[in-house]
């Protein structure tokens, strides 16, 4: 027993320093998720230079709070670091749908492939927001483009078909993507519709005109 104390003593030590690490990456967590969220407002604002400079900042917070864990993989993995990532994984792939531009890899922005899924699924999503927008504005082609994005990740996320455990719930985004697809689908074949009878209707006018 005469080396108790120097057990729990080392023990707390290390304790003291996961500690300090997991309070660092909470900090980074928080205004990683907020320079994503940042950018993903001025993506659909489609102010793209903003979105990627924030974008890179986020990317810059994010090698700094994985580098300082990279000891402490139990905090690498925990669902706050994970969540984050997950938002840079979000952020980034809607800006370059949008743009159309190539979507980024796991590897170009360094995360794990499960949060690399859900993180391209909540970008989906995302996009039903810049879908309306577009139809509104009456930009038809660039609302079709964005749709098939869409339908295109779905059509690749339905075939990850693996335990939650691994894909930590892309299950359940994947149905939540289904349900925006099918939405977004809805309401663009509706206003199509709306457009081809405004357009039957100025025809018939102009043919009574010329009556």
């Amino acid at each position: 027993m005469n080396n108790l104390d120097a057990i729990v003593e080392n023990i707390r030590a290390q304790f003291e320093i996961k500690n300090a690490a997991r309070d660092r990456t909470l900090t980074r967590s928080r205004e990683l998720i907020r320079l994503c969220a940042q950018s993903i407002r001025a993506t659909h604002r489609e102010e793209f230079q903003e979105a990627e400079a924030l974008l890179d900042q986020a990317r810059k917070v994010a090698g700094e709070m994985t580098a300082a864990i990279a000891d402490h993989p139990d905090l690498y993995y925990t669902g706050y670091t994970q969540d984050a990532l997950k938002e840079l994984v979000e952020a980034s792939a809607l800006l370059a749908i949008v743009h159309d531009q190539l979507l980024p890899t796991p590897e170009d922005i360094h995360v794990p492939p499960p949060a690399y899924l859900n993180g391209l699924a909540e970008a989906a999503t995302e996009l039903r927001r810049h879908i309306l927008d577009q139809i509104r504005k009456g930009h038809n082609t660039k609302s079709e483009r964005l749709l098939q994005a869409l339908d295109d990740i779905y059509s690749k996320l339905i075939t990850i078909d693996y335990p939650d455990a691994i894909t930590q719930g892309l299950r359940r985004t994947t149905d939540v993507v289904r349900s925006v697809l099918e939405r977004t689908r809805g309401d663009l074949t509706l206003t199509q519709q709306q457009e081809k009878l405004k357009q039957s209707l100025r025809d018939f006018e102009d043919k009574l005109g010329n009556i």
